[in-house]
């Protein structure tokens, strides 16, 4: 029927879409340690892998994480970062819990690897401002309205 009225169905979707990902621990205290860090990158590696997501990078502080990931078109970013901090929440243990919300950026093919380099340099970024500046400064960056009074309330 489609061809009698000049209209074609997709067989296939497609779908390229990059997010880097934010979130800090439950009142940004310093949660993360050295010593578990690798393995907390790992083991979000191995959520994104088992939801069908692609963890690109991972970097982070002390009291943030962040993530570039890959989405598939079959998952909503809801569902992706609810995963990756739930499972991930249960697994660091009792006495640890990510703050409820997070930040969400979009990022373009062409632009994967700065975002891959701004993650992998975390700890430099941290010499210069903490993670409420940086977060905010990324809310302006990408054009994202808020209120400061309510963003880390």
């Amino acid at each position: 029927m489609g061809a009698l009225w000049g209209l074609h169905v997709m067989a296939h979707t497609y779908a390229s879409v990059y997010v880097h990902c934010v979130f800090s621990t439950k009142d940004r205290r310093p949660l993360i340690s050295a010593a578990r860090v690798d393995e907390l990158y790992s083991y979000l590696g191995g959520i994104a892998r088992g939801e069908g997501l692609t963890l690109l990078s991972a970097g982070g502080t002390a009291n943030h994480v962040h993530l570039l990931l890959g989405l598939p078109a079959t998952c909503t970013l809801a569902h992706a970062v609810q995963k990756l901090k739930g499972s991930s929440s249960r697994w660091m243990g009792s006495g640890f819990s990510w703050q409820e919300g997070y930040g969400a950026f979009s990022v373009s093919s062409s632009q994967l690897d700065v975002v891959k380099r701004y993650i992998q340099n975390q700890e430099e970024h941290h010499r210069k401002r903490d993670f409420e500046q940086e977060f905010v400064a990324l809310l302006r960056s990408c054009g994202v309205e808020f209120d400061e009074r309510f963003v880390f309330g």
